[in-house]
């Protein structure tokens, strides 16, 4: 399997991520700022098919509509170069101090008005460029301090900004998708909706709920210590799993935004595996963008951000290499036959069979002999060293 991409690949980066100045709480920028012209042509020849963006990465926040229409002619004409899609864009509701207390969730009404009508002007733009996604990270959706903010109206308001951006889009006729973005803490000390399930568990409770999904990050979930690969799993169990945004994070500490395969490669090589082949018979779980939400490192000048556009694409067609060997390895399929992997899609009741059935079955419990049964070695330790093995390709 080649390591050089495709289109099919459906590889995609943020305007902020190779856009990034390098600017961090202790430190001024160390690269200058980046035009996106410049972005879209650069990330045609590293071989991204797709660019996102947020609406003030584009357009600097406070531009004239005559600046504003300039910018954007100039963006439609290098998406027209180069053959680049914006599958995805997004709205900047936390670096302007009027955030400083969340958009949608502020305890100012007028802030979070102001930031419904900023969403939506986003939106009439990503719909003009063809987008099918509107990602939402409330990174100032939150509090530092337990009694300032009314969390239960918190949420009220959050999904009454919701809904009406979702009917907003249908009236509009944008089929928009909404993705959620989870994440716990950072820039806030605890934002709302922190983790994959409380997006999901959220998303569940609007008024069009088959509108909205989530968009988990590898690096926010890690920070909570979480199974980024399981989570998504999850994500996917309840078709919920609208976009993602892949990149690397070792443990829970801040926001890292490495490189993908970077952090945890092993949990990097299960996440690749289980999109690529995780679906029915070995096909894809998930076909939409493989989108990268790294920041490439402050020590980097330019030709050092372009070599990390380059590097995040090629761990992930590496891991998707090294599982396709995985799978297809002889060692393998017997020692997941031993393990009992496959065994977990049998149900546990048979067709038909009611809790009487059960009840009435002395194998079950009456004769089952749980000290023979516990006697079974189910090998898991094998299985996870020949994937191991194979990210290492040491066989």
């Amino acid at each position: 399997m080649p390591v050089q991409p495709t289109r099919e690949d459906k590889f995609s980066f943020g305007l902020w991520t190779v856009g990034w100045q390098a600017r961090d709480p202790f430190g001024d920028a160390t690269r200058a700022p980046l035009d996106p012209v410049e972005a879209v042509h650069k990330l045609a020849e590293v071989g991204a098919y797709g660019l996102t963006f947020h609406d003030d990465d584009l357009v600097p926040f406070g531009s004239d509509a005559h600046t504003r229409d300039g910018i954007i002619a100039n963006f439609k004409k290098a998406l027209d170069e180069t053959g680049l899609i914006v599958p995805m864009v997004t709205t900047n509701l936390f670096t302007h101090p009027v955030f400083k207390d969340g958009g949608f969730t502020s305890n100012d009404r007028s802030v979070r008005r102001y930031s419904l009508r900023k969403v939506m002007r986003q939106m009439d733009l990503g719909a003009e460029l063809g987008a099918k996604t509107l990602v939402l990270w409330g990174g100032r959706e939150g509090a530092e301090y337990d009694v300032a903010k009314d969390i239960r109206a918190a949420l009220d308001r959050y999904a009454e900004g919701l809904n009406l951006l979702a009917q907003y889009s249908e009236d509009r006729g944008y089929g928009l998708r909404f993705a959620i973005e989870p994440k716990p803490n950072e820039p806030r000390g605890d934002i709302l909706l922190p983790t994959a399930g409380h997006a999901i568990a959220f998303v569940n409770d609007l008024e069009r709920p088959e509108l909205f999904g989530i968009n988990p990050e590898v690096g926010h979930e890690q920070m909570s210590n979480l199974n980024f690969a399981q989570g998504i799993a999850q994500a996917l169990w309840h078709k919920k799993l609208f976009h993602i945004d892949l990149n690397g994070q070792h443990g829970p500490k801040f926001d890292q935004d490495l490189v993908f395969g970077h952090g945890d490669l092993l949990n990097a090589f299960a996440l690749v595996d289980l999109l690529e082949f995780g679906g029915p018979n070995g096909a894809p779980a998930y076909d939409g963008p493989r989108h990268f939400d790294y920041k490439p490192s402050r020590t980097e000048n330019y030709d050092g951000v372009w070599e990390s556009a380059r590097a995040n694409i090629r761990m992930y067609l590496l891991l998707k290499e090294r599982a396709a060997a995985f799978r297809a390895d002889p060692a393998v399929q017997e020692a997941l036959a031993a393990s009992g992997v496959a065994e977990l899609n049998t149900p546990t009741l048979n067709a038909g069979e009611t809790y009487q059935d059960l009840l009435a079955d002395r194998s079950a419990f009456e004769d089952f002999n749980p000290d023979a049964a516990g006697e079974r070695g189910y090998g898991f330790v094998k299985l996870h060293q020949l994937a191991i093995d194979h990210v290492l390709k040491a066989n």
